[in-house]
């Protein structure tokens, strides 16, 4: 690491520094959830399915062919005994000293809220929530199957996950919030993301702010726009910055 870059980073960080936090999937490799396009991630690492990840994960595949869907769907979106490592933890136990703290997630786990944070947008929504398509009702993940096309118990209607599928929008009132606090706080960090995913990527073009920090084992297509940039775990990081 570079020692001398990580304190001049921590020199932007006062008593009552806001910070926003974007995270990507890099944020959850940690506690054994892969991400999609690292050598060893999803879309890489499994080959039996007749159609790509991005068509298999999409709205009209969903309605098309469920019993393939869910297949995939349980077998390597949902990791229900996952827990929070470093990365989650160190945020979480800086906004607990009383900073304002937003995660901006593209993760759909749920990590960021078992390690105690208190503002998460889950930009692409999250595998613990499930509506049925037919009357509505709402169910948690644990109050469903966990393999098959999981029905609705009232109506018999099939139950979708409340994820944002290719072919669907993320919700507008929620990147708009997540704008707002982009203009507005001290510090931005973003980490363990591509950034090649939009929009939630470009959610950094709404940060004013003297200080964005970069934190991603690999380059990124914007990583001149940073102020710091470190190709470091980011667990490891975090416990570092936020100490």
């Amino acid at each position: 690491m570079d020692e001398k870059l990580i304190l001049e980073a921590k020199k932007h960080f006062k008593a009552d520094t806001r910070i926003v936090f974007l995270g990507g999937a890099g944020v959850s490799t940690a506690s054994g959830i892969p991400d999609f396009r690292s050598p060893q991630g999803i879309y890489k690492a499994q080959k039996k399915y007749h159609v790509s990840y991005e068509a298999l994960l999409s709205h009209s595949f969903f309605l098309e062919e469920p019993e393939t869907f869910y297949d995939f769907y349980w077998s390597s979106m949902v990791y229900p005994e996952a827990k929070p490592n470093k990365a989650h933890k160190a945020l979480a136990e800086y906004e607990k000293k009383g900073h304002r703290v937003v995660i901006m997630t593209q993760n759909i786990d749920g990590l960021h809220q078992d390690a105690g944070s208190k503002i998460v947008y889950e930009l692409h929504g999250s595998v613990r929530r499930y509506e049925c398509m037919g009357c509505g009702e709402r169910f948690t993940l644990d109050d469903i199957p966990h393999e098959g096309v999981p029905t609705c118990p009232s109506c018999g209607g099939q139950i979708k996950p409340d994820v944002v599928l290719y072919e669907e929008p993320l919700d507008g009132a929620l990147l708009q919030q997540a704008a707002y606090d982009m203009m507005f706080t001290d510090i931005l960090i973003v980490g363990g993301t591509s950034l090649n995913v939009y929009p939630a990527a470009g959610l950094i073009d709404y940060y004013r702010g003297p200080c964005k920090i970069l934190i991603n084992k690999s380059p990124t297509p914007r990583d001149d726009e940073f102020d710091y940039v470190f190709h470091e775990d980011i667990g490891d990081l975090l416990e570092i910055l936020l100490k």
